[in-house]
């Protein structure tokens, strides 16, 4: 059974009538390519794709509860090395079995699974033909002291083909001291993984300790990430994961606080192309992604209190600004496993439901 609109306004609590009636004035929806059954026919069918990634990108959107509406609700668990296996699994050590992964993507109604090599290299014979797989190839392990932005390949593309997987994903960290070369190793798997007919998915995530200016992180900065997403889709990323904008004008206040000419910008991408309003925020994020060419799909961050709400509410602005879905993993593995289950669902149902609209 679905969420009814007014459970969704019953979680967005006193934020319900701004995140569900807002109308965006920044880049008006028309201008957008939308998700929609036909996205892979009407978008990707245009590029130089090949026809087999085009196949593959179609098994993703044709999975889970929403298989044929070109959104995308996809579980990802790689925090056992990004952050350590301990952490990531202690709240539920359930999740410490590959196969428990997976059934939370089944049973939770995902369009597929993105992981480790380990992970679902562990049960590829027995799922890889029911839920469509994501091998993430390159992680940053925290166990190297001291720890660097950046990314190491765990596993090979080919590895990615052999064990059935329709995608592959990675992460890059846009602005860190390693940027430039992950940019090209990066760029080149994914050439790779389109040769071999696999869909490219791009975690696009800014790291430089620079970007937090007087307390504020702007790693999450709209006029940021939106230049992170623009650099993701230069190198074919079929796919964009990014985290959700809680602030802007990371470029002023970095430029302040270093007294130089960091980036380039322009006036009107503050006053024009986004408003102060997370759904606005968002929206820059898409443009950024060739005007909605490109999926965007947002994070669905840390386990803590409120999940359900906050993912909602993470799923409400990605859908209203344009966006393609959500990626939300510790928000539903850090619990019961029913419990996680209500999450996925509860996320799939905004984009199922049609009075949930484009600002």
């Amino acid at each position: 059974m679905t969420l009814s609109i007014k459970e969704v306004e019953s979680l967005l609590g006193s934020e319900a009538e701004d995140l569900l009636t807002h109308v965006s004035e920044t880049v008006p929806k028309r201008q957008l390519h939308l998700p929609g059954p036909d996205f892979v026919d009407r978008v990707f069918a245009q590029s130089d794709r090949p026809t087999p990634v085009l196949g593959s990108l179609q098994q993703l959107f044709d999975h889970g509860r929403l298989s044929g509406t070109g959104y995308l609700s996809i579980l990802p668990v790689d925090q056992g090395i990004e952050h350590t296996g301990g952490s990531a699994f202690a709240p539920n050590p359930i999740y410490f079995d590959p196969e428990n992964i997976i059934k939370l993507a089944i049973e939770g109604g995902c369009n597929g699974v993105a992981s480790t090599l380990g992970i679902l290299g562990a049960m590829a014979r027995k799922y890889a033909h029911k839920i469509p797989f994501i091998l993430k190839f390159n992680h940053n392990e925290l166990l190297s002291y001291p720890n660097t932005y950046d990314q190491v390949f765990f596993a090979s593309v080919e590895q990615a083909f052999d064990m059935g997987a329709v995608a592959v994903g990675a992460t890059i960290y846009f602005g860190s001291a390693e940027s430039r070369r992950q940019i090209v190793n990066v760029s080149s798997a994914f050439q790779r993984a389109h040769e071999l007919g696999m869909g490219t998915i791009l975690w696009c995530y800014l790291r430089n300790e620079a970007f937090t200016v007087d307390g504020v992180n702007y790693e999450a900065s709209a006029d940021m990430t939106g230049q992170a997403n623009h650099l993701g889709v230069t190198i074919q990323a079929d796919i964009i994961k990014q985290k959700q904008p809680t602030v802007n004008g990371g470029f002023k206040a970095i430029r302040a606080s270093l007294e130089s000419d960091y980036g380039y910008l322009n006036e009107k991408m503050y006053t024009d192309l986004t408003s102060d309003h997370p759904i606005d925020l968002t929206r820059y994020q898409v443009i950024n992604n060739y005007m909605g060419r490109i999926g965007l799909i947002n994070s669905g961050g840390a386990s803590g209190k409120n999940d359900k709400a906050q993912a909602v509410r993470t799923a409400i602005i990605n859908k209203r600004a344009g966006g393609m879905g959500l990626i939300s993993g510790r928000k539903a593995f850090q619990k019961p496993m029913k419990d996680g289950i209500d999450i996925l669902n509860a996320i799939q149902d905004v984009y199922l439901n049609e009075e949930i609209t484009i600002a």
